[in-house]
């Protein structure tokens, strides 16, 4: 018999260098514009950009700190990154659920390829959600009214927290194949989140993607000691992780995924290890110093004979306490019309930004308390701070004002004002323009008697003019000590109030 060798049948394909990563970048494409059209991807972005808008309304919003303002930029970008875990999860189980698995097996991509596709549109979505907090920060940046600085770390959370869910997604996708998995994801990721909330300064808390402040409190940059760098670093560590880990599962067993997971999982051991360092002791004494002793820090300034003292971030700001302080001194009479103050920027930044401690009122004569919040409520508060000084003399002799002195304080507090019924309520604990009520200043507050504001409600119901000549005419009277609320409006010549004139 004679053999007869036959030659193998040649393909007529060939493999060109880079083609199959060409293929994955197509079909990364191509999922990316998917996953962006999907309605959970869709809704999530509308309401992110709703809230965004919505919180522009805020009176106070024009005045940012931008040492906040970075941070509120994270919570929103949590819920973009549940969708993108729903959506990427969706879109790798795709095949499983139409039953097309098996007919991969003759396509150019192998799995772990097509895996790091599904991982691009991950990408993808998480660059979309920076160019939203680049454009949601730089609008608080470019007010006239910011002072402060952002932190580039800070404004990397929320994108890093969308690639996270995106590659959890993916990773959960190709571990277990079954669409009911992410939802139950999702529904244990808002219960973990719910309950770190509020947990302190521990650090597990920084374990979490992002990590919110219990208090409200605006510090100095130098003094928030927040390691928004480590945190920053831990999170692409652990998105890294879980691409790379996603990839390995499919059959990416290649030398460079290997290695790359393991510089993945080394980059989120040290971002963990470095973000639970805790407070140095050199920032310990930075915030005592400026807490206990401001004026060792600050920068004073002197406009028209009152001065100014400020943190420096805060320094352009005193133009804007001036102009109050020049609008209650012109409703003022006697001595109190050209008398000179010391406005004192203060904070209690012992306990960073999760404490949330009063400040005590001072004792020095003629000296106010101005903290680093501004706009809305703030202006009236310190107003009625301005006012109180003025008549009692300090901060502490203020806070026991208890008598018709309360109707010449809150006439100068909101009496300059374009709308002083609006202040009135702005500057009230509950927001009520008729019967008793406390009054809020950056410091202890003060009291108002029902009859005390119908005095003052019916002094405001007279032409601006007028009010401000019958205040100033009786000065010396409304000012002294032990005037009671009747003899206020008979010296004023309005009607004897009927309300109760007692103080608490």
């Amino acid at each position: 018999m004679t053999a007869v060798a036959e030659k193998p049948v040649l393909t007529g394909t060939r493999t060109e260098p880079g083609g199959s990563w060409a293929a994955v970048w197509a079909l990364g494409l191509f999922e990316s514009r998917r996953l962006l059209t999907r309605v959970p991807v869709l809704l999530a972005f509308a309401l992110y950009l709703g809230w965004t808008v919505w919180r522009d309304g805020e009176a106070w919003g024009d005045f940012p700190a931008l040492q906040d303002a970075d941070r509120a930029t994270q919570g929103a970008p949590l819920l973009v990154g549940l969708a993108v875990l729903l959506s990427v999860n969706h879109a790798a189980l795709r095949s499983h659920r139409h039953g097309t698995d098996a007919h991969f097996a003759v396509l150019v991509l192998p799995p772990w390829r097509r895996t790091a596709a599904h991982a691009l549109s991950a990408v993808t979505a998480a660059l979309v959600t920076a160019g939203c907090v680049a454009a949601q920060f730089g609008r608080e940046a470019l007010r006239p009214g910011a002072v402060g600085r952002g932190s580039v770390a800070e404004l990397l959370v929320g994108p890093l927290t969308v690639l996270l869910f995106g590659l959890l997604g993916l990773l959960v996708a190709c571990l277990v194949r079954s669409a009911l998995v992410a939802p139950l994801l999702i529904v244990f990721c808002l219960f973990l989140f719910l309950l770190s909330t509020g947990t302190g300064d521990g650090g597990t808390q920084w374990l979490m993607p992002v990590v919110g402040e219990a208090s409200t409190n605006t510090l100095p940059t130098d003094l928030i000691g927040r390691p928004a760098a480590w945190h920053a670093v831990y999170l692409t560590g652990l998105g890294l992780s879980l691409g790379l880990l996603a990839v390995l599962v499919t059959g990416g067993r290649k030398p460079v995924v290997l290695a790359g997971l393991a510089g993945a999982l080394a980059l989120t051991t040290v971002g963990a290890t470095g973000q639970s360092g805790g407070v140095s002791p050199a920032l310990v004494k930075a915030r005592e110093r400026a807490s206990v002793h401001p004026e060792q820090v600050q920068t004073c300034v002197r406009r028209d004979g009152s001065t100014y003292c400020a943190y420096p971030e805060w320094e352009p700001r005193v133009a804007d306490w001036a102009r109050v302080v020049a609008g209650v001194r012109s409703l003022a009479g006697g001595a109190a019309q050209e008398r000179p103050i010391v406005v004192r920027q203060r904070i209690d930044a012992r306990y960073g930004l999760s404490g949330d401690a009063a400040l005590e009122s001072l004792k020095r004569p003629y000296e106010v308390t101005v903290g680093t919040q501004w706009g809305g409520n703030r202006v009236p508060e310190f107003s009625a701070a301005v006012a109180a000084v003025l008549i009692a003399g300090d901060e502490e002799t203020a806070t026991s004002i208890c008598d018709g002195r309360i109707v010449p304080v809150m006439w100068l507090a909101v009496g300059w004002e374009s709308e002083p019924l609006d202040a009135l309520r702005r500057v009230r604990l509950n927001d009520t323009v008729t019967g008793s009520d406390s009054v809020l200043q950056p410091t202890n507050g003060l009291y108002m008697t029902e009859a005390q504001t119908q005095v003052l409600r019916d002094l405001m119901d007279l032409p601006r003019g007028e009010a401000t000549a019958r205040v100033k005419a009786r000065w010396a009277d409304l000012t002294a000590p032990g005037v009671t609320a009747a003899r206020a409006a008979k010296l004023l010549d309005l009607p004897a109030p009927d309300g109760k004139d007692e103080c608490l």
